[in-house]
């Protein structure tokens, strides 16, 4: 599986509202853990920076974007905790959470 990290967006960034912000347990504490916020993991969420995630998953957020649909991005933590961070389409809530919690 090919991996696509984002981090050189061009300036055409497409913004979107996150709604209202979640937390899972679990990512609150990885993300304790590893000495950093859910604040850097949504700001390069909200830039279209979805980390680490296939290509394909890449181009259905990109269509997301331009239809509304719900946006998913991936990142790993300082330690290697894997995050997950969910846009819903009706862009009502934003959640961080780890994979095994969804």
């Amino acid at each position: 599986m090919q991996t696509s990290s984002n981090t050189h967006q061009q300036s055409s960034v497409t913004r979107f509202a996150l709604g209202q912000t979640y937390m899972t347990l679990g990512a609150e504490e990885a993300l304790m853990i590893a000495g950093q916020t859910g604040i850097e993991f949504l700001r390069r969420h909200m830039s279209n920076d979805w980390g680490e995630l296939s290509n394909e998953d890449v181009r259905e957020n990109e269509l997301s974007l331009k239809e509304g649909f719900r946006l998913l991005s991936a990142y790993s933590t300082a330690k290697g905790q894997k995050l997950w961070i969910i846009t819903e389409a009706d862009r009502s809530s934003t959640t961080i959470l780890l994979p095994s919690e969804y």
